[in-house]
């Protein structure tokens, strides 16, 4: 499209009837995706093209206006309204793009909501229905190796316990890993303390005892609930894991902290305990516990005692230390993604040089023409007392001596003279584009390099 627009705009130099497909195949060349480079070197090329034709062809210099406009108007218009076509398309499609992704966005939001609400659930199933059922589980232990019951009694207790800690343990593996990532309350009641725990944990059979030191005042409500926690899956485990074991509560309240440890020691040698080995978990209660402390700006640490019983130690901030803002979308900012942007840049680039480009360069290009068409004119002036001088019959070489350096680019509409070894010349009589005589000319006609005519000619 390139070629052809190239090759019909230099004929329309020639005919005008050229320039409607010089510009159809321009406007094409512009609506193809592609770079701006190219094209313009090729408008370069053509230019520099018909500036080696002028000077080497000086005749053709009354051309050169029309070679101006076929340039702007045939090439470089229809171009960049091919290229703002163009444009204007990808922000179109950069829009439907956009709506599409808002759209998705808005799918992609709503399904984080009802993950989020999922995960909360499952995080309360997982707190309050499994510390119920491991304290079902250590009663029904507890009642089946009571003293004088029945037979049928202490099998459907045992039965009890069995099921209780494989609901436990079946439990864990349908929530997995639960990470709670807002601070959203928990199902268990507000006013569910640590003494009401520990309470609920001695009635099930658990043998456990709290210590309180200080008043927790000033506590965040997310922290009391992960306090609360703490305790909770501590004694979930002594439950689960260590049947038989003695639990220690210590909760000792500072000014601006609160620490809580919770430790079980291992039951005497001799003990009478369950004989059925401790359920094994997968430690999913203490990867939620971390998390939830960690949220609260503090730190929770736990291991094995040198006694062989277990620790659980947090320390909690009254005050959770704020969250850091997220990092601004750099898309919220104007409202449209970079892509959408970039289009609509683009498009916008292509409309101001769509007008000011060809502007400019006609205005250039017909400045330089009038200053080229001056130049050579200035070159081909004969003056009226040099022209006074020649005389018929002179040789070429006496009138040459009284001649300009190059004859004027000017030619009358009236019929030159022919005939054998006849040859006639052109001398503009003035440079002055303002003067009466602009357009006037000198005809010299020689015949076998003898003057054999003199005369002027008017447009």
């Amino acid at each position: 499209m390139a070629a052809a627009a190239l090759t019909a705009a230099s004929l329309s130099t020639l005919s005008l009837w050229w320039a409607l497909p010089a510009a159809v195949a321009a406007f094409l060349c512009g609506r193809w995706p592609g770079r701006t480079a190219p094209t313009a070197l090729a408008l370069l090329g053509l230019l520099a093209a018909g500036v080696v034709v002028l000077y080497a062809v000086p005749a053709w210099l009354p051309l050169a206006g029309r070679f101006v406009g076929v340039l702007v108007a045939a090439l470089m218009v229809p171009w960049f309204a091919g290229r703002f076509w163009c444009q204007y398309q990808q922000l179109v499609r950069a829009g439907w793009e956009r709506a599409d992704q808002l759209q998705r966005e808005r799918e992609l939001v709503a399904e984080q909501a009802r993950l989020r609400e999922r995960t909360r659930i499952a995080q309360d199933m997982h707190d309050v229905l499994g510390h119920d059922l491991s304290l079902i589980a250590l009663s029904a232990g507890a009642l089946k190796l009571a003293p004088g019951l029945a037979e049928s009694h202490r099998k459907a207790a045992g039965d009890i316990r069995a099921r209780a800690a494989g609901a436990v343990e079946r439990l864990g593996e349908v929530i997995g890993v639960l990470r709670e990532e807002s601070a959203a309350p928990s199902a268990y009641p507000r006013d569910a303390g640590v003494a009401d725990l520990v309470a609920r944990a001695r009635a099930a059979g658990l043998a456990v005892e709290l210590r309180t030191d200080g008043e927790a005042e000033g506590m965040a409500p997310v922290v009391e609930r992960a306090l609360h926690r703490v305790v909770q899956e501590s004694l979930t485990n002594v439950a689960k894991h260590a049947r038989g074991a003695t639990a220690t509560v210590e909760v000792a309240h500072a000014d601006t902290e609160s620490r809580v440890v919770v430790r079980n020691t291992p039951p005497p040698a001799g003990a009478v305990t369950d004989v059925r080995p401790a359920s094994r978990g997968g430690g999913h209660g203490l990867i939620g516990l971390e998390e939830r402390v960690r949220l609260t700006g503090g730190s929770v640490d736990h291991g094995p005692r040198a006694d062989g019983g277990f620790e659980v130690a947090a320390t909690l901030p009254h005050i959770p230390p704020p969250r850091p803002p997220s990092a601004p979308d750099p898309r919220a900012a104007s409202g449209l993604p970079p892509e959408h942007r970039r289009a609509r840049g683009r498009a916008g680039r292509t409309l101001a040089a769509a007008v000011l480009v060809p502007l400019l360069t006609g205005a250039v290009l017909t400045g330089g023409l009038m200053a080229w068409q001056v130049v050579s004119a200035s070159r081909s002036v004969l003056e009226p007392g040099d022209y006074a001088r020649l005389r018929l019959g002179q040789d070429r070489s006496e009138v040459a001596r009284f001649l300009p350096s190059r004859q004027t680019d000017y030619r009358p509409l009236t019929a030159e003279p022919t005939g054998d070894g006849l040859t006639c010349e052109y001398y503009a009589m003035t440079a002055d584009r303002f003067d009466d005589r602009s357009g006037d000319a000198y005809r010299l006609c020689f015949r076998d390099g003898v003057l054999v005519s003199l005369g002027t000619l008017t447009p």
